[in-house]
């Protein structure tokens, strides 16, 4: 989970578009699921081919995340195209159109020949876990993406029903809308205010040898999660999944990296006493694998392969890995925490390109008799280069790394972070600058506690009383304050206290 990693590591995904029609039927061998404009059909042995005639059963359907509720029926191939792609993929390509307009064009195939109507859509929005895009270049839509994936907006009287059961204030993350999608939260307070306790699940997918401040940011809310409902916490690092996805990343260095991370995650000050930490390649066995059967058993390929959009060449260890991150959202994978206790619950704070997976061990858990997990869900943290997608490990310069200098800090908010202001002074102070683009401000809102301060900030700089520079040089001070008391933090990790968090152990105060 990389809510997680926030690295784009697949390419050649191409977006789909889902219609309201399910009319028309067509071969599912024709169908392009994130990749091949065809997509070929495979035979695995001992499983039987899809004949492509007629709509599957249950277990064989193709899983749509949107429009539809949980623990509905799952959708099927036909429902996610429409008469016309399916004659542009039989008779060949329909013309584009411009503007989004609609025209009429022949066509003529084995289908027979005709005129249809066409309208051209709208380039969409790909989010996955691991390929992050707008789609035209613009911004990520988050009531769009919330309505696709179908779970709630994080609303007011949640947060304050937070401050009134924590007694703390609600953390910066949760006041301005980083945080600001769940499912099932608000039954998480529920359980809560009734004396029923939760546990935290979150992870890291170590494929970097340094995290970067788009990876910091579910550890700083979890920590504070953890300090304010007093409960435990387990921390997967998937360094298994990383190695599948991850071309020339060795076992072995994957198991290095994983250690590396797990020290910038101590840094963040998480309570040993109620923090597992655990990597796949050193857990994984027991009830944990039992359990990773279990959920598989209950996921057919198509559904995989559509919740996902897995291609023909992707290799069948990225195919079977969901659901090893399913499980740790289950009690029982923890004997060693949760033997004897009463099936706590699991919150999940993540990024909201995480949701696929947990939409999937959502749908599982009640058939093989656990609780649905819960999740707080964030925005993306933009790159310094704009907020279409989000920051990527691959390009040093599109972020901030926690090993970054004073002066690489300086550097980069100077040379690559993306202004909204006016190409001239004479014109800031005409106009003022575009805050809904500039990412100094997108930044100072993540990291400048003080709401007044940046309250004050985005009325003078949007007024054109105050520079570009100006409001650079205020975050260029609050990250290296940061990422220099992170380093700080970082240097007193030992080797010995990684061994301590990671050692499979009870937990015997971890509730208190």
């Amino acid at each position: 989970m990389d809510g997680r990693d926030n690295i784009q590591e697949v390419s050649n995904r191409n977006e789909f578009t889902e219609t309201s029609s399910a009319s028309a039927l067509f071969d599912a061998s024709q169908h392009a699921f994130f990749g091949k404009d065809v997509l070929e059909e495979v035979e695995l042995g001992g499983l039987e081919e899809d004949d492509g005639t007629q709509l599957v059963g249950f277990d064989d359907e193709e899983y749509r995340l949107s429009e539809r509720e949980e623990d509905e029926g799952l959708g099927s191939l036909s429902d996610i195209d429409d008469l016309a792609s399916t004659f542009s993929k039989v008779s060949g390509e329909i013309p584009a159109t411009p503007d989004n307009q609609s025209v009429r064009t022949t066509y003529s195939g084995p289908l027979g020949s005709g005129e249809i109507e066409v309208k051209e859509e709208e380039e969409e929005q790909v989010v996955t876990p691991w390929e992050v895009g707008s789609g035209g270049g613009g911004k990520i839509d988050y009531d769009k993406l919330i309505s696709k994936f179908g779970c709630q907006k994080l609303d007011p009287n949640l947060i304050s029903r937070v401050e009134q059961l924590t007694s703390r204030p609600p953390h910066v993350f949760l006041r301005r809308g980083v945080f600001f999608a769940h499912r099932d939260f608000n039954e998480i307070l529920d359980a809560y205010q009734k004396g029923d306790k939760f546990y935290l699940y979150t992870g890291r997918g170590p494929s970097s040898e340094a995290l970067h401040l788009g990876h910091l940011i579910p550890f700083m809310f979890t920590k504070y999660l953890q300090d304010a409902f007093k409960v435990p916490l387990v921390i997967q690092l998937t360094d298994d999944e990383k190695c599948m996805w991850k071309k020339n990343l060795s076992v072995e260095e994957s198991k290095r990296l994983a250690r590396e991370n797990a020290k910038d995650i101590i840094a963040c000050g998480f309570d040993i006493n109620r923090t597992f930490i655990f990597s796949n390649f050193g857990y994984m066995g027991g009830a944990f694998y039992e359990n990773v059967v279990r959920v598989a058993s209950c996921v057919s390929f198509n559904q995989v392969r559509g919740i996902f959009g897995f291609s023909p060449e992707d290799h069948i260890g990225k195919i079977g890995f969901p659901p090893v991150q399913a499980v740790p959202s289950f009690p029982t994978s923890f004997p060693h925490l949760f033997s004897g206790r009463d099936n706590p619950r699991c919150l999940i704070p993540c990024a909201i390109d995480q949701d696929p997976y947990f939409r999937m061990t959502r749908d599982v858990a009640p058939r093989i008799k656990y609780q649905k997990p819960a999740l707080i869900e964030s925005l993306f943290f933009p790159a310094l280069q704009g907020e279409s997608g989000k920051m990527s490990a691959s390009d040093p310069n599109s972020a901030i790394y926690v090993t970054d200098s004073k002066n690489d800090i300086k550097k980069k908010i100077n040379r690559h972070a993306f202004s909204g202001g006016q190409d001239s002074l004479e014109n800031q102070r005409k106009y003022g600058a575009n805050l809904e683009v500039d990412i100094p401000v997108k930044y100072l809102s993540f990291f400048l506690e003080d709401d007044a301060e940046l309250e004050h900030i985005k009325k003078e700089y949007g007024a054109g009383r105050m520079l570009t520079g100006e409001v650079k040089s205020r975050l260029i001070e609050v990250l290296t304050e940061m990422v220099m008391r992170h380093r700080e933090a970082r240097s007193a990790v030992t080797d010995e206290m990684v061994d301590e968090f990671m050692a499979v152990r009870p937990l015997p105060g971890m509730f208190d």
